[in-house]
């Protein structure tokens, strides 16, 4: 029997404004583990500074604040319970054909800033008709997302979308997510980008 497990999560984040900056931040754990959290991660501001919230439609918890003149420190410390499992594959899951799909879940095969479908649908089905739906067509589309691009941080940028990280074959974390994302939404498999901390389980702070 596996026995759950405490992660630590946290972060510090500085900014050194030349003038009062409006800002959103997104940086505390999502309400889906809510049951989980055993200490909360509460955002703190050095100097002090009035903070508000509100969750968003994906339901991120997002905190806004303006940023003062000057140095500003983010900070939040928490603790999680995990089980410490790898996720559950399940290589027999089905593809739902787009008219069986949820309503909630049609806004995850529309292109966006950063995958752009349109220009990629083409090849997307090019690549993969002939794969079989379902698992077996995702982890063909993540197969091929990640021998077609180098990572490479030296050529990281935050403009670089899954089109251009196709063309130019090179990119970091998000690269590789926008265009298996694109790659997926193309074939009518809803696909959502989700980021995290860094895990601390076995290896040494950064």
């Amino acid at each position: 029997m596996v026995r759950p497990i405490h992660l630590q999560v946290g972060f510090e984040l500085r900014y050194d404004c030349p003038q009062p900056v409006p800002m959103i931040l997104l940086v505390n754990m999502h309400f889906s583990r809510a049951a989980d959290i055993v200490v909360a991660d509460r955002l703190t501001t050095d100097p002090v500074i009035p903070v508000t919230a509100y969750r968003d439609a994906f339901g991120n918890w997002c905190s806004r604040l303006i940023a003062p003149t000057g140095s500003l420190l983010l900070k939040a410390n928490g603790v999680v319970r995990d089980t410490g499992q790898f996720e559950q594959a399940v290589p027999s899951a089905a593809q739902h054909s787009v008219e069986e799909l949820p309503e909630e879940t049609l806004v995850f095969l529309l292109g966006s800033r950063y995958c752009d479908t349109d220009l990629l649908s083409e090849t997307a089905w090019q690549l993969f008709q002939s794969t079989p739906p379902g698992w077996p067509r995702v982890q063909a589309i993540c197969d091929y997302v990640h021998e077609r691009i180098a990572f490479d941080y030296q050529n990281a940028r935050s403009t670089r979308t899954a089109s251009q990280a196709y063309e130019e074959r090179t990119g970091v974390c998000r690269d590789y997510a926008h265009l298996a994302i694109t790659f997926c939404r193309c074939m009518n498999i809803p696909a959502r980008y989700c980021t995290g901390y860094l895990s601390d389980v076995g290896t040494p702070p950064p």
